[in-house]
């Protein structure tokens, strides 16, 4: 398992990933150091599809604080650019990858709370809800939100239409 002193995104996308025996490899963000020269961002897993491919995938950490997920609605979706430049940077070196994405992974605030069918995973004293989104997709439909922060965002209706669960992803994947 990871370092402890992870965050408990992090931490709870790996239990769930442990959980339903997905193949996996934690990047160890200690050694970023020896990419610094290049100033690209690292990712946090290569994860393993069932057909064999990779996903380079990095770990987005929001709180949920509604009661229904039915319209994805108060979903924060933000990155930075730097986020969005490392995964291209990481898929064209790893030109088999069966691509990137960022798993937003959303700590449920409330205990009652409508999942309109999503996966609820408990982790530790913490519920969550996973939803990745291709950082194709991403590109594709993405606004500014802070020049300067250098952060970008997708609207709500494309993040509608762009966010699929983490089992879907993965389904899709097999198909």
């Amino acid at each position: 398992m990871r370092n402890p002193s992870s965050n408990h995104y992090v931490r709870a996308f790996e239990g769930w990933l442990r959980d339903n025996r997905i193949h996996y490899v934690p990047i160890d963000q200690s050694k970023r150091s020896a990419f610094s020269r290049l100033k690209i961002r690292s990712f946090d897993f290569l994860v393993y599809l069932p057909d064999g491919q990779m996903l380079i995938t990095e770990i987005r950490g929001r709180k949920f604080r509604g009661t229904s997920l039915a319209k994805l609605t108060g979903l924060e979706n933000w990155v930075t650019t730097d986020d969005i430049e490392g995964l291209q940077w990481w898929k064209g070196v790893f030109t088999d990858a069966a691509g990137a994405v960022f798993v937003f992974v959303y700590m449920l605030e409330n205990v009652d709370i409508e999942s309109d069918g999503r996966e609820i995973y408990d982790y530790g004293s913490n519920r969550y809800v996973f939803l990745t989104v291709t950082v194709d997709d991403y590109c594709s439909h993405m606004s500014i939100r802070s020049p300067r922060w250098q952060t970008v965002t997708l609207p709500a209706d494309s993040f509608r239409q762009c966010a699929v669960s983490l089992e879907q992803l993965l389904l899709r994947r097999e198909s």
